[in-house]
Parts: structure tokens; sequence; C-alpha cells
């Protein structure tokens, strides 16, 4: 427990030196549904070869959350975890109920006492970790410096050591399907977090042809929710 409390503190004092000694900050802090969605989006898309995370999938009950946003979240962590051919997720024990309720982790997971903070890690080279350590959808922090990152990988590694195996059941594959290649810009504009005036002018197209596409690739995903359209397509592995 010392051993990975330390890590938890050299964290934090890498996060801090980073932010007070470098030229740029740390992370780059994410606030607004559609930001964190858009955020969520490219960390399941650029993961290729690790995933690993701090999890709580507890931690948001009693909060206002909209369930579309959850949705997408699970959606994008799942993607993520298709991608990468390592995964190491650890979990906190008072969620072992939810577990045996029937919750799946993909890849490799631990059971911990407790974890310092939720937190995404990928490949070793950007991080996500939320503004106030426990609601991702209250902000995060995007984090791509070396030394921040690398002490956050030393700290899941401390805890991944002291944590407890669990036997984890793999999901099942998302349905065979291909984006039509002009929705393709629609869809990445989409999870950018823009208005639909700039996607429009990024694309060259007039909004009321934007709006048309939007229609064409909600059809597509069989939603009429912006929220479950972006955890409809990171299922269906177009992210």
């Amino acid at each position: 427990m010392a051993e990975s409390a330390g890590s938890v503190m050299l964290a934090r004092s890498a996060m801090n030196r980073a932010a007070t000694e470098g030229q740029r900050p740390a992370g780059r802090p994410v606030r607004g549904a559609r930001r964190i969605s858009a955020a969520l989006a490219g960390l399941a898309a650029s993961t290729r070869h690790e995933l690993l995370t701090f999890d709580d999938p507890v931690a948001s009950a009693g909060f206002a959350i909209p369930e579309p946003f959850l949705e997408l979240a699970g959606a994008c962590m799942r993607a993520a975890v298709e991608r990468a051919e390592e995964v190491r997720r650890i979990v906190p024990r008072h969620a072992l109920s939810r577990l045996e309720g029937g919750l799946r982790f993909p890849g490799r997971a631990r059971l911990a006492e407790t974890i310092p903070f939720k937190m995404i890690v990928v490949d070793r080279t950007v991080a996500a970790i939320p503004l106030d350590l426990e609601l991702l959808y209250n902000g995060l922090l995007l984090i791509r410096d070396p030394v921040v990152v690398q002490a956050l990988v030393r700290t899941h590694h401390t805890s991944w050591a002291a944590a407890e195996e669990l036997t984890c059941a793999a999901p099942s594959p998302p349905p065979p399907c291909d984006l039509p290649s002009q929705l393709r810009p629609v869809l990445d504009a989409l999870l950018s977090g823009v208005t639909d005036e700039t996607a429009a002018a990024r694309l060259g197209m007039s909004a009321r042809t934007y709006s048309r596409r939007v229609g064409e690739l909600m059809a597509a995903l069989g939603t009429t929710s912006r929220f479950r359209a972006g955890a409809e397509a990171a299922r269906r592995g177009w992210v």
C-alpha cells in the first residue's frame, strides 16, 4: 500500500512540476459533454497497442448523467479495447457486486481495495483523467506530457501488481458493417464537437447539405440522437 501511495504522489508531483516548470501545461482541460465525447472518441480511435485504466463502474450512480453520454463512453471504451493488443483494467472492490451482476470487462482486469482516481492511458503516449478525479462527465484533463504519462503508467503498474486477478468475459464482436464513404467526414465532424455551421464550412458544404448528410448518418445508425449516434458508431468500429 505504501508503494502504491508513493506512486500516486509521484504522478501528482509530475503533473504539478510539468505545469509549473515547463513551457506548456501538463494537460489540456476538456469541458462540456460534446467536447468530452469527442475526446473519448479520439482516444478510442487512437488506441493501437495498450490500454490501461482505473475504472469505477458504479461511480456515476446517483448523479444526473444523461444515459446517452454513458452509452457513448461505454461504446468508446469497448472500441478501444477491441483495438488494443494489451488491456489492463483495475476496478475497486466496492464494484464487485456490479461485476457479478453482469458487467463485462474485456481484456484483463484486477480488483483493488480502492483506486486513486479514474484514468485512461493509451499506448503510453496520452492519458485522460477526470478534472475532479471521479467523473469524466464533469470534465477531463487530456495529458500528453511524457513525464506525466509515464508517472501515471508507473502508478498503474504498481497498483496492478498488488491487485487481485478477475476472470473476464469477452464481449460479443460488433456486427460487420461499413460506413458509407461519403458519410465518413460527417461522422468525424459530428464527433469533433464543433457546431453544424463550422462543420459545414470545413467540409465545403452548404448548411442544408450538411444537415441532410447528418440525417443520412443518423438513419444509417438507426437513431435520431447525436449522443446515441456516437455510441453506435463506436460500437460498430467506425471510430
